[in-house]
């Protein structure tokens, strides 16, 4: 290799210097020529260009309006859902359980089992199909309202506010060297998220581990290795997530912000400023006359730029990073109020709109959605209501195939199993068909208690029948003294000794 390649003069020691070094502050910048890499001029000082930049801290701005009304409510419903929901009791047993280590899930007295799978599948997808219906209509409005990320951000937010302040402030306090009273304020915020990030670790974990019992393990320090860390993990994710990430989880790793954008189209209602009114932006009195002074009805305040919670500024035009949460919308009009002009500058609109063409409410890809949707959600409603709180499986004895107990009877003995996934017992009578004159040998009747399995050793009989084949099928069926449910049957072989 040339010695004044500048592969070697100019990259492979910045490489190597980053592999000794081995550190962020080292790795971000790298020595890169930006010149002719045809002048081969190796006494020319390579300039640097910084791989890595961290992003500037968003300090939000308070604001009020209808939208964040509407979000506040929303997140009041969702937070008592999630908080309240595992301390409510049925039946002696927690509305919502997800019993793994037994395999079951208790959901407000009913009891789900893996063999219940294909309701859980039916559910994921009318999830998917709902959000990309939603999406094609509203565009980002999950996040903005109901993403777990998004509502707890704007908690934690408030607990920001609360112990250090608005946002001037919040700026000058950063600002501002370690004291007695920033100590003091920046100890009372992650006090107050980790006793918000631990509630939230406590109540998820719960919905695992019977939530009364945990919070008397916690205070008795008799809590298992695994609830310890599965506890430890959601406490530091939320508090990382809703404390640090923040909108880096919608911006960077969230994929929905990437695929939406496939989704949109010039009717998807979305969070826009009007062009066509706002410009040309530009300060005045309120008791100016702004058309006459060329400027429109953008007053360039950057409210809403502050407001947002990824730090855009929507009168940029639309961008991934827009969760359409409103809170531009709410803050501009509070402006427009002011000025005493009509609200509506930024607002939910679609780009037909804006460009002053119709909008399509109804259009092939909503109407596909909301099909698929609407199909999906019947499937799923008449695979629940015809779910079978019963189950039965039938097990031959591999060990003996037959018994002759008499010149004219040949045995079979079967294992069957019964599962019983409702929240009260059954009494199961059993019954088997298939080959003529064929009976059960003992109890035909057995009672299977809630959320268990039941056992029980069968022995066939039938009578032997010349020239008859080898193995013949059977059929058994269990019924319960509960009305309305169906008998569940299960086939097997019964076999003979050839004559």
């Amino acid at each position: 290799m040339h010695k004044e390649d500048p592969l070697c003069t100019c990259i492979l020691p910045g490489l190597i210097q980053a592999l000794q070094g081995f550190s962020l502050k080292t790795i971000k910048t790298l020595p890169v020529y930006l010149g002719s890499m045809n002048k081969h001029n190796a006494n020319q000082e390579p300039e640097l260009i910084d791989l890595y930049q961290k992003p500037d801290k968003i300090y939000t701005r308070s604001f009020s309006g209808r939208f964040r009304t509407l979000r506040l409510a929303g997140g009041t419903f969702l937070f008592l859902l999630f908080f309240g929901t595992c301390w409510i009791n049925l039946n002696g047993r927690q509305a919502i359980l997800f019993d793994l280590p037994a395999r079951q899930f208790h959901i407000f007295g009913t009891t789900y089992w893996p063999q219940d799978f294909i309701l859980l599948s039916w559910l994921l997808i009318i999830c998917a199909f709902g959000l990309f219906a939603l999406t094609v209509f509203a565009g980002r409005v999950w996040c903005g309202y109901t993403c777990p990320q998004s509502v707890f951000t704007w908690v934690f937010m408030w607990a920001e506010r609360v112990t250090e302040g608005e946002r001037n402030r919040r700026m000058k306090l950063d600002k501002e060297p370690m004291s007695a009273e920033k100590f003091l304020r920046k100890s009372a915020k992650h006090t107050l998220w980790l006793a918000i990030a631990f509630g939230t670790a406590l109540t998820f974990v719960g919905y695992f581990i019977p939530v009364r019992g945990l919070v008397v393990d916690i205070f008795t320090l008799d809590v298992g290795s695994w609830g310890v860390f599965w506890l430890g993990f959601f406490t530091l994710a939320t508090y990382g997530n809703a404390g640090y990430l923040r909108e880096q989880v919608c911006i960077h790793m969230c994929p929905y912000a990437r695929f939406q954008s496939v989704m949109f189209d010039n009717d998807t209602l979305v969070v826009a400023y009007d062009t066509n009114r706002g410009e040309q932006r530009g300060p005045r009195k309120k008791s100016a006359d702004h058309k006459s002074m060329g400027l429109g009805d953008c007053v360039d305040c950057s409210v809403c730029v502050q407001v947002c919670p990824t730090g855009i500024d929507i009168r940029n035009g639309l961008q991934y990073q827009c969760i359409d949460c409103a809170a531009c919308i709410d803050a501009c009009d509070t402006i427009m109020d002011k000025m005493g002009y009509e609200k509506g500058l930024i607002r939910y609109t679609t780009d037909n709109e804006l460009a002053g063409q119709k909008t399509h409410w109804l259009r092939p890809r909503l109407i596909g959605y909301s099909s698929a949707l609407f199909i999906m959600i019947c499937l799923f409603i008449f695979s629940l209501g015809h779910r079978i709180p019963l189950e039965l499986e039938v097990l031959r004895d591999r060990n003996v195939l037959y018994r002759v107990i008499h010149d004219d009877q040949v045995e079979n003995i079967y294992t069957l199993k019964v599962a019983n996934k409702d929240q009260q017992p059954h009494e199961i009578q059993i019954q088997v068909a298939g080959i003529e004159n064929l009976k059960i040998a003992g109890k035909t009747s057995i009672v299977v208690e809630p959320g268990s399995v039941e056992q029980e050793i069968i022995r066939v009989i039938a009578p032997l029948i010349d020239g008859a084949p080898i193995t013949r099928p059977v059929r058994f069926s269990i019924s319960s003294s509960h009305p309305g449910l169906e008998a569940i049957t299960a086939e097997s072989r019964f076999m003979v000794p050839g004559r």
